[in-house]
């Protein structure tokens, strides 16, 4: 078998105003960097509504679906804008999410890659924000939980910024454990180690400022991956944020492609001891364009390595 790989060509039509970080150009520098791969490329389709219904309530829905312009741009908060194509692009990029999930949940596939914009783990219940508007791989974990009927399942967050909707949409279910690092302090300002979730489920890795990659190898080394061993989960889902590297414009973490393939490889030896290798991955942030690449293709080589 090989890496499963999905996209949505919606993703595309999502528009930023010129300037903003989180733009078109980011998904096709991605796009470009895994051409030369040999993937399993799939096809999707976009995601029902439904799917939102299992993170977000229907109002909210709602309110971010009449909020898509006819025309030009509309803005939701500071960072988060909307344009005609991104109701389009949330749940086609949102489907390449689920049916990468379902992939391998079907066996089809030992791990898989969902590139697709907008991100997703800023959103919460119902607060767009951070460029994020649905909690996709909150709603993925759920759907793995309820469709699929799994009793346990991890998600692994390494964006550089606090996964803070990620955390609100799971915190209440103790069949999901939620783990992030990321620089602290930095927007959003959550994330703090002291928050565990009603059911001890959240774990959260705060990391100073210039950190670099031997301290954060340690941080997942010494915490992280002994309480996955410990909660043993059927599947892994990751948040894969390339913002941390030493070259992203917005945050000051100093990682290198070197420790995404660290952590890639160290999340997909943990997969094999307890969920028979079953890793998916969805792109959120990284915004130098040079680094986001080398960054998402590092990662998707070790998946390809690790799913051969």
């Amino acid at each position: 078998m090989s890496t499963a790989f999905f996209t949505d060509p919606a993703c595309l039509t999502h528009v930023t105003p010129d300037g903003h970080p989180e733009r078109v150009a980011r998904l096709n520098a991605v796009l470009d960097a895994l051409a030369p791969l040999e993937l399993d490329r799939r096809d999707s389709q976009p995601a029902p509504e439904a799917e939102l219904l299992r993170c977000h309530p229907q109002d909210y829905v709602d309110r971010i679906r009449q909020a898509i312009p006819a025309s030009g741009q509309a803005q939701l908060d500071a960072d988060t804008w909307l344009s005609p194509g991104s109701w389009d692009a949330a749940l086609g990029g949102l489907g390449a999410l689920l049916a990468a999930l379902d992939t391998v949940l079907a066996g089809e596939a030992r791990n898989a890659f969902a590139a697709i914009r907008p991100p997703g783990h800023h959103a919460e219940t119902a607060t767009p924000m951070g460029f994020c508007l649905f909690g996709n791989v909150a709603i993925a974990a759920k759907r793995a939980l309820d469709h699929h009927g799994l009793e346990r399942v991890a998600v692994l967050d390494f964006d550089v910024h606090h996964g803070n909707g990620t955390q609100d949409l799971l915190q209440s279910d103790p069949r999901a454990l939620f783990v992030s690092s990321h620089q602290f302090p930095l927007w959003p300002g959550t994330g703090r180690a002291e928050e565990t979730g009603p059911h001890g489920t959240i774990l959260n890795l705060p990391l100073p400022p210039g950190t670099q990659g031997a301290d954060f190898r340690h941080a997942w080394d010494s915490v992280v991956f002994p309480r996955l061993d410990d909660f043993r989960p059927e599947l892994i889902l990751v948040s894969a944020g390339f913002d941390a590297h030493v070259d992203d414009p917005l945050a000051q973490l100093a990682l290198t492609e070197e420790d995404f393939v660290w952590i890639t490889r160290r999340i997909c030896e943990t997969s094999d001891r307890h969920c028979a290798g079953r890793v998916v991955s969805v792109l959120e942030g990284g915004y130098n364009l040079d680094a986001l690449a080398a960054s998402a293709l590092a990662h998707v080589r070790v998946l390809m390595e690790q799913g051969a």
